[in-house]
């Protein structure tokens, strides 16, 4: 039964004991889902943090693997370059005296991702439920809109967890609307995408105050990654961050951003929140996507459905 004072996206996850929250998008998005994971951790759940990584993860030693495409990621593992944001992550969480380990899944085509979200499964035991967790929230796009923003990586994990039907509650929630736009996203269109009430999809929305335990570590975490990672900082959760101290227009917390203007503003610290089966419906093209092995592949299959598009809605502005 909802009810008004719990948001949905909690009420689906109250009888969940076992709860893997997993960066979608690649990088730093698993850092969107830290308040979530601490959140289900304060209410009495196992939580684990897993991640699609951008980093050379091939490099690691064969003890660092629990399962093929999976490497467990701590404090120590060696660091390869200086991005290697699961690695910080890591660090942070051993800081804290919290469980350091961010599973991390190379970036690869549907298939052999589908494989290793099963295997990480099987690993933990089982789970009651997996949040894939985009930082930003073109995930929410279906695929016949004017852009797209970055979808590769979204979309191989959506298929991927999408097929994971023996994990009875499958759920995407999305932190910072509106830094798509860089990359072309009309955020009309996003919200128009996450109406899926109709199918019972929509999980409702909801803020990360500041003054919380959660926000007051997600902004300690942000601050701690910027610190470790100063040539590659994430510009989505530093948006995310100055969103959530109250900050508001063109902020600068990188020089990353050089160039750019930005709007910060309080929408970017909510959390947009769906049912991840229902998600995967909705999107035109995905089931093109589930036999591929490189990401590349996916690439290739989302030009080509879009080469089919005659004609792709246009973006439209906020009517108000």
């Amino acid at each position: 039964m909802l009810t008004l004072h719990e948001p949905p996206f909690f009420t689906r996850l109250r009888d969940a004991r076992r709860v893997l929250v997993a960066g979608a998008g690649g990088g730093f998005d698993v850092y969107a889902g830290l308040p979530l994971a601490l959140a289900l951790r304060s209410a009495g759940k196992e939580v684990h943090l897993a991640s699609l990584s951008f980093a050379d993860l091939h490099g690691l030693s064969l003890d660092h693997w629990v399962a093929p495409d999976v490497a467990a990621v701590g404090p120590g593992t060696p660091l390869r370059g200086d991005y290697f944001p699961e690695r910080t992550l890591a660090a942070w969480l051993d800081g804290q005296g919290l469980p350091a380990t961010v599973y991390s899944f190379p970036r690869t085509g549907v298939a052999p991702l589908r494989d290793a979200y099963r295997a990480l499964v099987g690993h933990l035991g089982g789970v009651d439920a997996v949040v894939l967790v985009d930082g930003g929230t073109d995930i929410l796009l279906r695929g016949d809109e004017h852009g797209l923003g970055t979808p590769e990586e979204d979309m191989a994990s959506l298929a991927a967890v999408d097929a994971l039907t023996e994990v009875p509650r499958r759920l995407v929630a999305c932190l910072g609307f509106g830094v798509d736009a860089y990359h072309g996203v009309n955020h009309a269109h996003v919200l128009e995408k996450a109406a899926l009430d109709r199918e019972g999809g929509y999980l409702g929305a909801f803020s990360l105050p500041r003054d919380s335990a959660e926000g007051a570590r997600y902004l300690d975490a942000v601050a701690h990654a910027q610190e470790h990672t100063p040539h590659h900082p994430s510009i989505v959760n530093g948006s995310v961050a100055a969103a959530v101290r109250g900050e508001f227009g063109d902020v600068r917390f990188t020089d990353r951003t050089k160039g750019s203007e930005l709007f910060v503003n309080p929408l970017m610290a909510l959390y947009f929140c769906v049912d991840a089966p229902a998600l995967a419906r909705r999107n035109l093209y995905l089931h093109l996507l589930t036999d591929t092995v490189l990401m590349r592949q996916i690439s290739s299959r989302i030009t080509e459905f879009r080469e089919e598009i005659t004609r792709p809605r246009q973006p439209r502005v906020f009517p108000h």
